[in-house]
């Protein structure tokens, strides 16, 4: 039987996603035994939904798992699978659609050893309950998405002084005000993780418009900015893991 694979992202203009995503779905493939594996996007950018489905389609597979690439159910993701179930009709291929990647214990291991390389590469010594913690979400409309950032955060509670979230857009708190609220605990040692899947424009350029501005006010002497959760084979896994429990 031969099965593929097929991640819809949301969409961006930067390259880097694309490489990343290319990465992922090889890695995929490899580790899942799928004969094919590719991605395309909600918006954006081509290659979008119908193209993807079609593409995957033309391949002769027996059967294809949709996984949307999301860390938060909110709207984007309704939509990328009321785009994407539709085809069912349309093919003898049977179709399966996973969850979006969020609710995962995987995820808050993943920001935990984001936080702790970062630390590592700095030299710095603090123990964990001496080092507060900023996660920085997107934002969205769907009041579900929320509870997906205060998942990973209410996960890494317990190992660390501090853990706050806030929001790059659309809902609050945003980020000056999850920085001030940070500075008002006076920590020793900030770690703020970008909560983002991909090196995008928001990773690359749209947090730091309000992040340095903030940054320089708060007064907080040690302040490291731990990577996005790109290409990290924890993220490999769970897509796989996703596929598999709508596959059985």
């Amino acid at each position: 039987m031969k099965r593929g694979l097929l991640i819809i992202d949301r969409g961006s203009h930067e390259d880097d996603v694309k490489h990343e995503l290319q990465y992922i779905c090889d890695k995929v493939k490899q580790k899942g035994n799928y004969h094919f594996s590719d991605y395309c996007f909600l918006e954006v950018v081509p290659p979008y939904i119908e193209e993807g489905i079609n593409t995957c389609l033309s391949t002769e597979i027996d059967s294809l798992t949709i996984v949307p690439y999301f860390l938060y159910p909110g709207r984007k993701v309704k939509a990328a699978v009321d785009t994407a179930i539709k085809f069912q009709s349309k093919t003898k291929v049977k179709l399966a659609i996973s969850k979006p990647m969020s609710l995962h214990k995987s995820l808050i291991k993943l920001v935990d050893e984001k936080i702790q390389t970062i630390l590592e590469k700095n030299k710095v010594t603090a123990a964990r309950n001496g080092t507060d913690i900023l996660i920085i979400g997107h934002g969205s409309k769907d009041p579900d998405a929320r509870s997906s950032l205060k998942y990973v955060a209410d996960g890494l509670e317990p190992l660390y002084r501090n853990v706050n979230y806030c929001f790059l857009e659309i809902e609050e708190p945003n980020i000056q005000q999850g920085i001030d609220t940070c500075a008002k605990n006076n920590p020793e040692v900030l770690v703020v993780v970008p909560y983002f899947l991909h090196k995008g424009a928001h990773v690359k350029r749209d947090i730091y418009e309000d992040l340095n501005p903030a940054i320089a006010s708060s007064g907080i002497k040690k302040i490291f900015l731990s990577d996005h959760l790109g290409t990290d084979d924890k993220m490999v896994d769970l897509v796989l893991e996703r596929a598999k429990e709508v596959e059985r």
